[in-house]
């Protein structure tokens, strides 16, 4: 494609939700994806010797995640994750007692003041304390549903909200870290409450399906990647791996993209790299314009994500995927309840692991080993086939005091465009977050 009339530079979610959008609307669009794989930090790879695909990081979504459903379907992927009726999973706590929290089908919130009533976990002054906090979601909620101010304090974290609320440390342990680490890649006690609460008013909406959490049913560049490839090219699109690029600037206009010595030209180009790739992509004497931009976005922290997955010679889990509160692997997953007889391997994730980041792969794995024996142990005796470690130092940006402004869609530059789950979305680094932004930029084409 010579002459394309948008260019989407980067190939993960929010590239490619940018990308759909526009082909759906007509636009003869052009994806450049510098690495050789589609999906961005949402993706998988072919492990040789198992022959399984493993995904590069776990994601669970959430029926609120409105703007990823509408993506899905868009690609016609709508089945390619598996949601639950409503909000439901098992926890192993740190004494090896197995509950599961169900939510009945009642109208929110009294769907989940319903499900911690009957959660055996609890004491009956947990549940009492959990009634507390019900005047802060109807907060959270006239957030989404009115536009109300975030209803925080000034550089509050998420703990110290949840603390203000009347949340006891077993409730917090339980449900409220498990959710805010889930969300946002960080700890309570560090992520800043802002998005936090307003995550809280869009899953608990007047619609219990909102709090549904869903997991992928194929490995995650079957999800996001292939089928969206499908949709553009059968509507006159193009995606090109392994195409190095970067926008060359005339002042305050586009002048061309290069990629690896070929010239392009568009009206349009939506950057759609992570903030740590940005400079990569707008660099060089003509970048003026931006500068700003790029000084900030140099200075923004990064959370991560340590995943292990285990191949054991048997066993299996209760259910899909299980909380581990109070441990450094939060959550674990159990493969084949998704993939099915394609799958043999467990996946345990530590998210905002920058604790753990450096330690040796045999270090993470015998952690990782043990806490899955010491939760399920039915697992004890089952022989290890192989393990393997994928860490992901940059998983999402930083939630913590201090961090920059996050950038809107447009920029000093005439028809340059950003997307990216780290612009200002008022969401945290999940998928639903990068596919806002695309749709956002795909918006502002004119």
């Amino acid at each position: 494609m010579t002459s394309p009339d948008v260019i989407v530079i980067g190939a993960g979610c929010a590239g490619l939700a940018a990308a759909c959008a526009l082909a759906e609307r007509g636009a003869r669009v052009l994806v450049l994806e510098a690495r050789g794989q589609l999906g961005g930090r949402a993706t998988a790879f072919l492990d040789r010797e198992s022959g399984e695909y493993v995904d590069n990081g776990q994601h669970v979504l959430m029926g609120c995640y409105h703007e990823t459903r509408r993506y899905l379907a868009r690609v016609g992927a709508s089945d390619a994750v598996q949601f639950q009726k409503q909000l439901a999973f098992t926890c192993v706590d740190a004494t090896g007692a197995i509950t599961r929290l169900e939510c009945p089908d009642w109208r929110p919130p009294l769907h989940l003041a319903g499900g911690l009533l009957r959660w055996k976990a609890l004491s009956w002054a947990d549940r009492y304390a959990a009634t507390r906090i019900m005047k802060g979601l109807a907060a959270a909620r006239r957030v989404i549903t009115h536009g109300d101010p975030v209803p925080v304090r000034p550089g509050e974290t998420v703990a110290a909200w949840l603390t203000r609320h009347g949340q006891t440390p077993r409730l917090i342990t339980l449900l409220w870290e498990p959710l805010a680490i889930a969300a946002l890649n960080q700890s309570a006690d560090v992520a800043e409450a802002e998005l936090f609460v307003r995550i809280l008013g869009q899953i608990f909406s007047d619609d219990p399906f909102d709090a549904a959490l869903g997991v992928p049913a194929r490995p995650l560049h079957q999800v996001f990647g292939e089928p969206a490839q499908a949709y553009l090219e059968a509507r006159g699109g193009q995606i090109k791996l392994d195409a190095l690029s970067r926008v060359v600037l005339a002042g305050e206009r586009i002048g061309y993209v290069d990629t690896r010595g070929t010239s392009i030209r568009a009206a349009t180009v939506i950057v759609a790299v992570p903030w740590f790739g940005l400079a990569g992509v707008l660099r060089g004497s003509e970048t003026g314009p931006l500068e700003r931009l790029l000084a900030r976005e140099a200075t923004r922290a990064s959370s991560s994500i340590v995943s292990v997955n285990l191949w054991l010679e048997r066993g299996a889990m209760p259910s899909p995927f299980v909380g581990l509160p109070q441990r450094t692997f939060q959550w674990m997953f159990d493969k084949r309840w998704a993939f099915g007889e394609t799958a043999s391997h467990f996946t345990l994730v530590a998210s905002g692991a920058d604790d753990v980041l450096r330690r040796s792969n045999d270090e993470l794995a015998e952690l990782a080993l043990r806490e899955a024996r010491q939760a399920l142990p039915e697992l004890r005796q089952a022989k290890v086939q192989r393990i393997r470690v994928v860490r992901e130092p940059n998983a999402t940006f930083s939630l913590a005091a201090g961090q920059p402004v996050r950038p809107g869609v447009h920029t000093p530059v005439q028809g340059l465009l950003l997307a990216g789950d780290w612009t200002d979305t008022g969401l945290p680094a999940t998928i639903e977050g990068a596919v806002v932004s695309g749709h956002a930029a795909a918006a502002a084409v004119g």
